[in-house]
């Protein structure tokens, strides 16, 4: 009888796991996606500390003891990855460039996601002329060719400035703009296939029979019920708009020089690509690094929250 009321006692002390310790627990075997994080978190930080870890200005010209211009000096104990054509440091440039690239994913995708998520939760909640118009203009959207389009765009806002921004964030407001406008379509046919399921089930009518109207279902159950394929596709995401945001710079659409991006930089150090390609290298292992760790998240983080997987 003891060991029989010894079991039952820890069968009623044993805590259920919630549900973000059963994703994380399922997270961290996926060695890849772990590794993914580590380097991400490692760049963000360098770049963060820009200012401080820099060691010279990213747009200041460097000469040395005799006033000479250093113009594509190889790398040494001062400039350790070298200067530019012009006698900038590459490695400042590097860590700045950084600072822009990454912000501009970031910022672009959280905007993109977030207009998509409620897009697509009105759509798929209130289905009838809502869901069909939205989704009318997603398919619309869906078929435009995507980089004629930004390029098209790019270069006929890219001299536009904002009132009481600097340049380089001038442009970079631009370019988030631009690439918000043709990004939000994937998040919202994401979350309209996931309210779809939700709508008719028994917690959405017991809302309804409490008295709570539309938005405090769409916002309390739609879309928090909704969110584990719009994280993955948000962190898969990120390393796409890294490649478009440099792919943009290094066709000179984008954000435009002294201001340093990892694709501007790509772009003025094409020319010398076979005399000192160490310096193609670095902006070009920055988005590869980048965009391969995001990917690497987004596989961690999709096999993590596949309700299929019991352990």
């Amino acid at each position: 009888m003891a060991v029989v009321e010894l079991e039952k006692e820890t069968l009623l002390t044993v805590e259920e796991e919630s549900y973000w310790k059963v994703i994380w627990r399922r997270f961290r075997k996926h060695r890849l996606a772990l590794a993914g994080i580590a380097a991400i978190s490692l760049i963000v930080l360098a770049c963060l500390l820009a200012p401080w870890v820099a060691p010279y200005d990213p747009i200041s010209i460097n000469k040395d003891a005799n006033g000479a211009i250093l113009r594509n000096s190889p790398p040494s104990a001062e400039h350790i990855m070298g200067t530019d054509a012009v006698g900038r440091d590459v490695f400042s440039r590097l860590l700045f460039a950084g600072r822009i690239s990454l912000f501009v994913a970031f910022t672009v995708v959280f905007v993109q996601e977030t207009v998509g998520v409620l897009v697509g939760a009105v759509s798929g909640y209130f289905g009838g002329w809502a869901d069909d118009i939205i989704q009318r203009v997603v398919e619309f959207m869906l078929t435009l060719p995507l980089l004629p389009l930004l390029l098209a765009l790019s270069a006929i806002l890219r001299e536009t400035t904002i009132p009481g921004l600097p340049r380089e964030w001038s442009s970079a407001v631009i370019i988030i703009i631009i690439l918000t406008v043709f990004g939000w379509m994937t998040a919202t046919r994401l979350v309209r296939a996931q309210v779809l399921s939700l709508r008719n089930q028994e917690f959405t009518e017991a809302a309804k029979a409490l008295g709570m109207n539309d938005l405090g279902i769409i916002l309390k159950h739609m879309i928090p019920n909704s969110l584990a394929p719009i994280i993955v596709n948000a962190t898969l995401g990120l390393g796409g708009t890294i490649i478009l945001e440099s792919a943009l710079s290094f066709l000179g659409f984008g954000i435009q020089p002294p201001i340093p991006t990892w694709g501007n930089m790509l772009n003025e150090y094409q020319t010398d690509m076979w005399t000192q390609p160490a310096k193609v290298f670095y902006p070009g292992l920055a988005i590869f690094v980048c965009s391969l760790a995001f990917n690497y998240i987004g596989d961690g983080l999709r096999d993590a929250m596949d309700p299929r997987l019991k352990n």
